[in-house]
């Protein structure tokens, strides 16, 4: 069981959770047969690398019915309770809602889930309207995709012109309130920053909600041209000080933020919230190993998960330019892992079905950016004010890796205007936390530090006097 819980580490690596992440939760639907309505909640978690889910049927007075199999590919979920004949198969629409059929004893019947809040996790900071400034739901278009993209924009009280943000969200498909279990860390930025002051726009990614495109197939590159356009967008407004004008980017975000810095001398500053400092096949594999061992997986499984993983980026790494040959050199290698028994997989799967679920995972177009992607050559370029902050309880973006080779950047490229602080008792998302790990994000309250919050606004005050 452990060594299959491993192999769907490499998975949550490889798009920062995003097969695990978009599904934890509450999900509620109605299922609804003939004239009957009957409501069922799928609550599902993280535990030790792998999704777990129970049933409830409220109608029925059953909860916690325990969910056999759970698997997903992408955007789909498979949930499966034999000792019932139940089958569910859903599809995510977006990071609230998935379009899906429930399947007993051969009839299948349409059910949608929505994902719900417990009133157990309350989310206090969250802000409530009416709201003590102007918001705008607005679009703007990133002219080299050809795409438009939503938004929103919330403006100060007072004459302008004011210093504004582009909030960049972190990997996997977010909305503009970069929402993730039940909490809304930009929707509490905009907020904050906003009664500080500063116009803040935070935008759906490309092919969420009122965004326009293609998530899928996108890379990094992809979303950084997607945050110039926003950028561009508020240099055309009256309201805005077109002269002190930021980007504040989350994990990826953060990442795009400091590629963008670096090449576009207009913006005025940057601040990477847990934005890493190494390359990305390093960033995967500190993370695997962490939440591995974190998890209780033996030190020998999680040595040879991780060195089968470094196996296959340096694979990628080698950047062959005919994407067909380095296709063939990670079949033939997972091949032979298959052969030798390193390839955790589910029983009864064929070789071909497990090989191609693998090449499909690490050969995602914006695996492989990530995965070759060094952030340090751009990081040293930079020369307008930047401030990275880390968590030190951040099990994705390490601190005690990326910290050193974020002020070894700066400091190459001698950009004296760079600040980098590691946070204590803040996790990924810059929540106050116990251990740091994922599992952890739902439960607590809090969905960004104040604290965090407060040494951010210091630090942009003193760059836009």
């Amino acid at each position: 069981m452990k060594k299959y819980c491993l192999s769907l580490l490499l998975f949550f690596a490889a798009h920062n959770a995003i097969a695990q992440k978009e599904f934890e939760g509450a999900w509620s639907g109605i299922l609804k047969i003939q004239a009957m309505e009957l409501g069922l909640v799928f609550n599902i978690t993280a535990s030790n690398g792998k999704l777990e889910a129970t049933m409830d049927s409220p109608n029925q007075g059953a909860k916690g019915i325990p969910v056999n199999a759970v698997s997903t590919n992408k955007d789909s979920i498979y949930l499966e309770i034999p000792e019932i004949q139940m089958v569910y198969k859903g599809a995510l629409l977006d990071r609230d809602n998935i379009k899906g059929s429930f399947t007993q004893r051969g009839q299948s019947f349409d059910l949608d889930l929505s994902k719900t809040l417990s009133l157990k996790n309350a989310r206090p900071q969250e802000p409530q309207p009416p709201f003590p400034y102007p918001e705008e739901k607005i679009s703007f278009p990133n002219k080299e995709a050809g795409i438009q993209l939503g938004g929103t924009l919330t403006l100060p009280q007072g004459k302008g012109p004011f210093p504004a943000i582009v909030l960049v969200s972190g990997s996997g498909p977010q909305d503009r309130d970069e929402t993730i279990l039940g909490h809304k860390p930009f929707l509490v930025l905009a907020d904050y920053f906003t009664r500080n002051g500063y116009v803040v726009l935070r935008y759906d990614d490309r092919g969420v909600a009122q965004s326009g495109g293609e998530f899928q197939g996108a890379t990094s590159a992809d979303f950084a041209n997607d945050a110039w356009a926003a950028v561009q967008f508020l240099q055309g407004r009256k309201e805005i000080n077109k002269k002190r004008i930021g980007i504040m980017g989350h994990s990826e975000g953060g990442m795009v933020a400091g590629k963008l810095a670096a090449g576009h001398k207009e913006l005025a500053y940057i601040v990477m919230l847990a934005g890493p400092g190494l390359r990305g096949d390093q960033i995967l594999l500190q993370q695997q190993e962490l939440i591995a061992r974190a998890g209780g997986i033996p030190d020998s499984t999680v040595r040879k998960s991780v060195a089968s993983n470094k196996n296959i980026y340096d694979i990628i790494n080698a950047g062959d330019k005919d994407p067909k040959i380095t296709e063939q050199k990670l079949r033939r290698y997972l091949s032979n892992e298959y052969k030798e028994g390193r390839l955790p997989h589910e029983a009864g799967a064929g070789k071909d079905s497990v090989i191609n679920t693998y090449l499909q995972a690490v050969s995602d177009p914006w695996m492989t950016y990530f995965i070759q992607y060094d952030p340090q050559p751009d990081l040293a370029k930079i020369k307008i004010p930047v401030l990275a902050l880390i968590g030190a309880k951040d099990h994705q973006v390490l601190p005690e890796y990326n910290i050193p080779a974020l002020k070894s950047a700066f400091v190459k490229g001698k950009n004296k205007k760079a600040t980098v602080l590691e946070l204590e008792g803040l996790n990924h998302l810059f929540q106050e936390a116990e251990t740091g790990m994922p599992q952890e994000y739902s439960s607590i309250e809090q969905t960004f530090s104040p604290a965090a919050m407060n040494t951010i606004l210091d630090w942009l005050n003193k760059q836009t006097k």
